[in-house]
């Protein structure tokens, strides 16, 4: 049973860092905007908000289940980040920053299905990783729709 807990909380506190990536990720992406892109950097703020909003809730469950809540970014987020600040040097489209985001949105969504294929899950925090997992996905969808209009 420890060791199923213990998997447990790995899995939702490795949620929670997709989600400390995220909120970095979409912060950097709003400080690449022009003040002209009001409509993406109002979109960006509720990405944002939805991620805390998450890792609120994958916390709770965590502090729940007796473990220690991750503050920290992914290695992966880390040198992603790096690899776009790189890139920018090069010229910032907002096609160039919305295709950023897509790339994080279908980390995100990775994670999330990860998570879900441990059998070991108990049924309650399945039913929030789905929705939380939905939800994501919209985003997504909204986000890969604003790049291909670009």
């Amino acid at each position: 049973m420890e060791n199923t807990t213990n998997t447990t909380i790995e899995d939702l506190n490795d949620l929670i860092q997709i989600h400390n990536d995220r909120i970095k990720g979409y912060e950097n992406a709003m400080a690449d905007l022009k003040e002209s892109d009001g409509q993406l950097k109002s979109i960006f703020v509720e990405c944002i908000s939805e991620s805390h909003q998450f890792k609120l809730a994958l916390a709770t469950e965590v502090a729940a289940l007796g473990g220690d809540i991750e503050t920290g970014t992914t290695l992966s987020g880390k040198l992603y980040r790096t690899w776009m600040s790189v890139r920018d040097a090069f010229g910032k489209t907002n096609k160039s920053v919305l295709a950023s985001c897509e790339f994080g949105e279908d980390a995100a969504q990775k994670a999330y299905l990860t998570v879900l294929q441990d059998e070991g899950l108990p049924s309650y925090l399945q039913s929030i990783i789905i929705n939380q997992q939905s939800q994501l996905k919209v985003t997504h969808d909204k986000i890969k729709a604003l790049r291909d209009m670009e």
